[in-house]
Formats: C-alpha cells, sequence, structure tokens
C-alpha cells in the first residue's frame, strides 16, 4: 500500500485478550499499511515490543503451541505484600524467548510504553532505556503483580490511567492513529449464535502441543499452580464456587479500565477505533489463544476500508 502518511498504532490493555493484537498486526500487515510508531499499554506494550523488534511470528507459534491456561507459569509467586506475583525471571525469559533486543533504541519500529506512578497516580510515558524494566511496569496489575522501581518511582499497569493512550500517538506526530480497544463488551459472532442457539456446552480436548519446549514448561509448572491455588483456598477456607483472587482483582480492574477508556476515548477519539469482540472472555481466560487472534484480525479488517480511505489508497 503506497501512502504518504504515517501510521501510529495504539495496542491497549487486556490480559489474556492482548492476543487480539497479533490478529490485529497480522490484518493490517496483510492489508499494506504501514506502520510507523506504537504506542502500547500493559499487554499492549509486550506485543508491541515484540513486534518492533521482528518476532511476532515465533510468538505466535509459541503460544500456539503451549497450554494458554498455564500462561501464569511466567509468573513468580512471592509472599503477598505488594503483588502475589513477581515475574521478573519467568517474563524475562518471554520476552528474551522471541526477541534479541535489549532497549528502545534496538527496536526496529519507535515505541512508546504506558505505565502509572504509585504514589502520585500520574501517567508515565516510557520511550527510551532498558525494555524489560518497562514492560515489567507497563504490565504490572495492582494487587497481582509486585510493582516496579525505576528512576525513584514504584510504577503499576498503565491502564490504570490510561488503557488506550491515543493521545501519547497523537504526541508522536502521526498523521493517523488506529487503536485497538480491549475492554468492549462486544460479544463474537460466533458465541452470539451459540447464545441464540442455546447449545450445550462441550469441555474442550486438552490443547495439542506443537513444540517439545512449550510442552515441558507447561508440565514443570502445572503441578505447582494447582498446589498453590488449593493451598490459598484451604488456608482463606474458600469453596470452588468462589472466584479467586486472580479473577476478582482482574475483573474489578477490568471494569474500571472499560468506563476509563471509554471517558478517554471521548476526549481523545483515535481516526480509526478497532474493538475486537472479547466479551465473552475474561481477562485471565489465557485459553482462548486462537480464538482472541481471529477476533483482533476480523477487527481490523471490519475497518479496512475506512482505513484507505484515511490513507487515501
Amino acid at each position: 500500500m503506497q501512502t504518504e502518511k504515517t501510521v501510529g498504532l495504539v495496542l491497549g490493555s487486556g490480559s489474556s485478550r492482548g492476543w487480539a493484537h497479533i490478529g490485529a498486526i497480522e490484518a493490517l500487515e496483510e492489508a499494506g499499511v504501514p506502520i510507523h510508531a506504537i504506542v502500547g499499554c500493559s499487554v499492549g506494550s509486550y506485543i508491541g515490543a515484540i513486534f518492533a523488534s521482528g518476532g511476532l511470528d515465533s510468538l505466535k507459534q509459541f503460544i500456539l503451541g503451549m497450554d494458554g491456561k498455564k500462561m501464569f507459569s511466567y509468573f513468580d509467586v512471592v509472599i503477598p505484600r505488594s503483588g502475589l506475583l513477581d515475574g521478573n525471571k519467568k517474563l524475562r525469559e518471554f520476552l528474551s524467548g522471541h526477541t534479541d533486543a535489549e532497549t528502545f533504541e534496538e527496536l526496529r519500529i519507535p515505541l512508546k510504553m504506558v505505565a502509572t506512578d504509585l504514589e502520585s497516580g500520574d501517567k508515565v510515558v516510557m520511550k527510551s532505556g532498558n525494555l524489560f524494566t518497562a514492560l515489567r511496569a507497563s504490565m504490572s496489575m495492582p494487587g497481582l503483580f509486585a510493582p516496579v522501581a525505576a528512576k525513584g518511582r514504584w510504577l503499576v499497569d498503565g491502564g490504570l490511567v490510561d488503557p488506550v493512550p491515543v493521545g501519547v500517538a497523537r504526541a508522536m506526530g502521526v498523521d493517523v492513529v488506529i487503536a485497538v480497544d480491549l475492554n468492549s463488551g462486544l460479544v463474537s459472532r460466533a458465541q452470539r449464535d451459540r447464545l441464540v442457539k442455546n447449545a450445550d456446552a462441550e469441555t474442550s480436548p486438552p490443547p495439542e502441543y506443537r513444540n517439545e519446549m512449550a510442552r515441558k514448561l507447561s508440565d514443570h509448572y502445572a503441578e505447582a499452580e494447582e498446589t498453590f491455588t488449593q493451598k490459598i483456598k484451604s488456608f482463606l477456607n474458600i469453596d470452588d464456587t468462589t472466584p479467586d483472587i486472580m479473577e476478582t482483582v482482574s475483573s474489578a480492574i477490568g471494569i474500571m479500565q472499560d468506563r476509563i477508556t471509554r471517558i478517554n476515548l471521548a476526549v481523545e477519539p483515535p481516526d480509526i477505533l478497532v474493538q475486537p469482540r472479547l466479551g465473552e472472555m475474561s481477562l485471565m481466560d489465557f485459553g482462548q489463544v486462537e480464538k482472541a487472534i481471529e477476533e483482533g484480525y476480523r477487527g481490523v479488517m471490519d475497518h479496512l476500508e475506512d482505513i484507505k480511505m484515511l490513507l487515501n489508497v
């Protein structure tokens, strides 16, 4: 696609829904839409960093080959002080496994990440220096992940103040801003059809592991994860019908981010707003990788004609 206009891509927060960003990027690339700048928040920062370094295909193949429900094996359980999960070691592995870049300056596409100053509540935009430190800060959901110390501040998830940071992309001077919002309550077409038909739910078979590394990682942590969950429930005298702490915290933050996103987008709307139909997916539902990618792809394709019109092609 030949165009003289520059395009900024905003990848919003959304935890497990973040895999939809992969599908959205693939749709843009397939259509030949150039991406000149990226802004990420939370999981959007991670996908943005991998894409900007050229490792998106590697990441996609990896997550499709592992049991997504074991994704939390990439975060280390710590004594509950500032967060249940640390994540330094395992997340570093998850990053380095798909890119050799260690700093912003090594990326192929300019990237900015959004975090939140835990003391002041200010939005913090990170654009240089160590990539991993910035990622940990942007993705540190309060209550679940320990905050990150950076330049004299404690930083947490950017979704607390700006889940879809359109304004940051505008400030980068791009002509067209395409934003992917993962916090809408839109339900996928397939799910809507199932609800209409009132089909009986079927138990999905265990995912087929497509690579040995993914199988070993998942098997190694599966038992530890199950033991930890059961011990917490037993210690707190919680039955299996009560939402666990991860589900409770993530759902509460998801509700908050949805409200903040609506307000922010009304003030600073993007030129194109892509909202994948992920309403039936919880923020910690890491077992629906293919579905999330597909909905992200469809979301962009639904807006493709509008994108082409804006780019004058």
